[in-house]
């Protein structure tokens, strides 16, 4: 998927502070940020219209066929779907609109206005729905786990310990 890849590349920025890389948040007035906002955005939007039209009409049959409790569980996952999308719409709006000088970075790191928990799925009862939702509910997880990284990292400098000065570290003291 084409956001995913741009999620890797448009992460935060790596600082060395002694043995420590701290990531520091991408400044939601570059280019590249609002590029990569405005990519989720569409991803998540058209990610939606897919659902909609999944659980209100194609997902129909399949749902039909399930047993009354996969049923349940079905319309609950539809749910959390949904759920976790407006979540991801809601935060994409607000970025947008620091972006656009509507709203003052510090404002956007109200928690009203950060990205809400997901809804967790039971791995085992979605091995009971058809393909088609475990696709869509697959998809939204994946999303809402890029935004909330995304997320995370407004809230300032995350410490991160470097893997290679680790090993650096295994190896001096093995010799």
């Amino acid at each position: 998927m084409f956001a995913a890849g741009v999620v890797a590349l448009a992460g935060p920025a790596w600082q060395r502070r002694g043995r420590t890389m701290i990531a520091q948040p991408a400044s939601p007035h570059s280019r590249l940020h609002r590029r990569l906002i405005d990519s989720l955005y569409v991803e998540s939007m058209l990610l939606a219209d897919e659902a909609r039209g999944y659980f209100d009409e194609a997902g129909r049959t399949d749902r039909d066929q399930l047993d009354p409790l996969s049923r349940v569980v079905f319309s609950c996952e539809s749910m959390k779907v949904t759920t976790r999308l407006m979540h991801v719409i809601a935060w994409l709006l607000t970025q947008r609109a620091v972006s656009a000088g509507e709203l003052r970075p510090k404002d956007a790191l109200d928690p009203s206005r950060r990205l809400g928990d997901a809804p967790e799925s039971d791995e085992a009862a979605l091995s009971h729905l058809p393909d088609g939702a475990r696709l869509l509910i697959g998809a939204s997880i994946d999303l809402h786990r890029r935004v909330a990284h995304f997320d995370r990292a407004q809230s300032g400098p995350t410490l991160y310990d470097s893997p290679a000065r680790s090993m650096q570290d295994r190896l001096n003291l093995a010799f």
